[in-house]
């Protein structure tokens, strides 16, 4: 029983971990300039849409880990 009751936690953290990246990214989609930053590609023609947040992943990157070595620092 022990097996399946870390399991169990196990996905339930990984849920919660899912619904708090799930909140953040529907909260930065209402941000200004978010995803449409200089340097990101986004091309149009017809019925073909290609967007790759270039800047945005980068920035986003460096937030995060100023944040989690703030976070885990020792």
């Amino acid at each position: 029983m022990a097996p399946l009751a870390s399991m169990g936690k196990m996905l339930i953290f990984f849920g919660l971990f899912m619904a708090l990246i799930g909140g953040i990214l529907l909260l930065a989609g209402k941000l200004p300039g978010i995803g449409r930053l200089p340097g990101d590609i986004f091309v149009q023609r017809g019925n073909f849409t290609f967007y790759f947040p270039v800047v945005t992943s980068i920035l986003l990157s460096i937030l995060l880990t100023v944040i989690l070595n703030v976070i885990f620092r020792r």
